[in-house]
């Protein structure tokens, strides 16, 4: 089986691999880079822990690093701001699922874990899930925060994960956190989902590590 991974530079996503790659013949991660709303460290932290992952992961590890800053940009300036989290999440599995369809992948792997954050509550990832049709695997989603904690020290992802990097400032400062799908739906009539994810996926970047 092949895996599409969202693997951001955080605690979670590395982990959720780790699980899942002795179910996969090749995973293929997929990196969404927030700049300028992000850091060039952050993208540090991500080559860092994909060097690493290629080394413990008992399969073929790719990776890829998709262009998610103009998406951000242009929701931002033409949306409601407080479902920001929510439309970056589905942005970046339509990236996910774009790869995944070109690359012949079964299915997409997430790190989320239930009511963690805002665009990790039962109501939001329902509304997320909803922007792709392939099947989301997320094998963190009845963890507590120190299960996967315990885990990332156990591979030794950790200490690479919490490495500052500094946050994502697109973050609004009230997120949604019980958005409905019309909702969603409607804000992103205001900007050309297809073709900015068409723009991102195309600038997609192989990482070389």
């Amino acid at each position: 089986m092949k895996l599409v991974a969202l693997v951001s530079s955080g605690i979670d996503s590395p982990v959720a691999t780790y699980l899942l790659a002795p179910k996969a013949r090749e995973l293929i991660f997929v990196h969404a880079d927030n700049r300028p709303y992000a850091e060039e460290r952050e993208i540090e932290k991500f080559l860092t822990l994909v060097a690493y992952l290629k080394k413990i992961l008992p399969v073929k590890v790719r990776a890829f690093v998709v262009p998610h800053g103009t998406a951000l940009e242009t929701y931002i300036k033409h949306a409601d701001r407080k479902f920001t989290c929510v439309f970056c999440k589905r942005m970046m599995l339509r990236y996910a699922e774009a790869i995944a369809r070109g690359e012949h992948a079964q299915a997409i792997v997430m790190g989320d874990s239930l009511g963690q954050v805002a665009s990790q509550t039962l109501q939001n990832i329902r509304v997320v899930e909803q922007a792709i049709t392939l099947p989301i695997l997320r094998p963190l989603l009845g963890f507590d925060k120190e299960d996967t904690i315990k885990i990332a020290r156990k591979i030794g992802t950790f200490e690479l994960s919490i490495a500052p990097a500094g946050g994502c400032v697109a973050v609004p400062t009230k997120p949604s956190t019980r958005a409905r799908l019309e909702q969603i739906l409607e804000e992103e009539k205001k900007v050309d989902v297809d073709e900015l994810v068409r723009q991102a996926v195309a600038q997609k970047t192989l990482v070389t590590v």
